[in-house]
């Protein structure tokens, strides 16, 4: 069990949800809201991430690219601890999970009177289990050819954070294109900085990331325009939507984030990169709980309204 919970790489975990958060907080903010929606959201976007890490494990442990100049941790197919067969065996078991978890995510958004729109998210849901699949698996996975930052910021920041909220309201939202490109680009960050600390293995394995075509330099350079770009992106969506001072508590976030970034300036050995990642992602968490916690702030006559319920229970 615990090599199969280090497969799932549990500190990503946090990561792929942040999108969500937003998007359903979004929703509330305008009275909107169903707990199965974001269950079944949720459920759905941890299962494409597992089922990433799983087929990344396999992909890169089959062809050789997870090995001894690997920087990072050891892997569950490079070790020996899960065999390939049992491995695939997990990614079919989670690639179907994840396949129901979205078809009820659809049925209970949509209910059938959307045909159109339950057709979209059908697609949309296949070609995200058939993209966390073919990141590395295959005889021409795109990770392999620096597509993997287009997967990222296209799944796990606008399908997440637009999509939940249009599951919610039917219909789309310009300002919440602000919030969903930045967890979109940090979500970027944290792949950009797991490739980073892999360049050299990468580069001997043929896998040519965004980092491998560019060199650690330009890496650097693109890691601190997707996370400064992000932290601008969201005071702006703030503004934007007139947010009160206490609503700017999201701005705690960028304290560890602006450490993140001095580490990487300062960073001469990829292999120190790697303490990062879990940086990198929680502080996004953190971020996309902070925010949401400040949009629902926009409906203070639901608090209201909510309150007094709770009050009435006790009566």
């Amino acid at each position: 069990m615990r090599h199969w919970i280090e497969a799932a790489r549990v500190r990503t975990l946090p990561l792929s949800v942040s999108g969500i958060l937003v998007g359903c907080f979004y929703a509330m903010s305008q009275g909107i809201f169903n707990w199965k929606i974001v269950i079944f959201a949720l459920s759905t976007t941890l299962g494409l991430q597992i089922l990433s890490n799983f087929a990344n494990d396999y992909g890169d442990g089959m062809k050789g690219t997870d090995n001894e100049d690997r920087v990072g941790p050891k892997r569950a197919i490079q070790s020996g601890a899960i065999t390939p067969g049992a491995m695939r065996y997990a990614i079919f078991i989670t690639g179907f999970l994840t396949f129901v978890s979205a078809m009820l995510l659809i049925y209970f958004s949509f209910k059938g009177k959307y045909l159109i729109y339950s057709l979209i998210f059908f697609v949309l849901g296949i070609l995200a289990i058939a993209s966390a699949i073919r990141y590395t698996v295959g005889k021409n996975p795109y990770g392999y050819r620096g597509l993997g930052d287009v997967f990222v910021f296209a799944f796990f920041g606008m399908v997440s954070t637009m999509g939940i909220y249009f599951m919610y309201s039917k219909q789309l939202d310009g300002l919440l294109v602000l919030p969903a490109t930045a967890i979109g680009f940090l979500s970027v960050g944290v792949l950009n900085l797991n490739n980073m600390r892999d360049e050299e293995s990468d580069r001997k394995a043929n896998k040519n990331t965004l980092v491998v075509k560019m060199g650690g330099a330009w890496a650097k350079k693109y890691h601190f325009f997707l996370v400064i770009s992000a932290m601008v992106l969201v005071v702006v969506f703030a503004v934007l939507n007139r947010f009160n001072f206490d609503q700017y508590i999201f701005v705690v976030a960028y304290f560890p984030m602006a450490s993140h970034l001095l580490t990487v300036y300062r960073n001469k050995h990829p292999k120190f990169l790697d303490p990062e990642l879990k940086k990198l992602a929680i502080s996004t968490f953190l971020l996309s709980v902070l925010l949401s916690l400040a949009l629902i702030f926009f409906v203070s006559d639901m608090m209201i309204y909510y309150v007094n319920r709770l009050v009435a229970l006790f009566q």
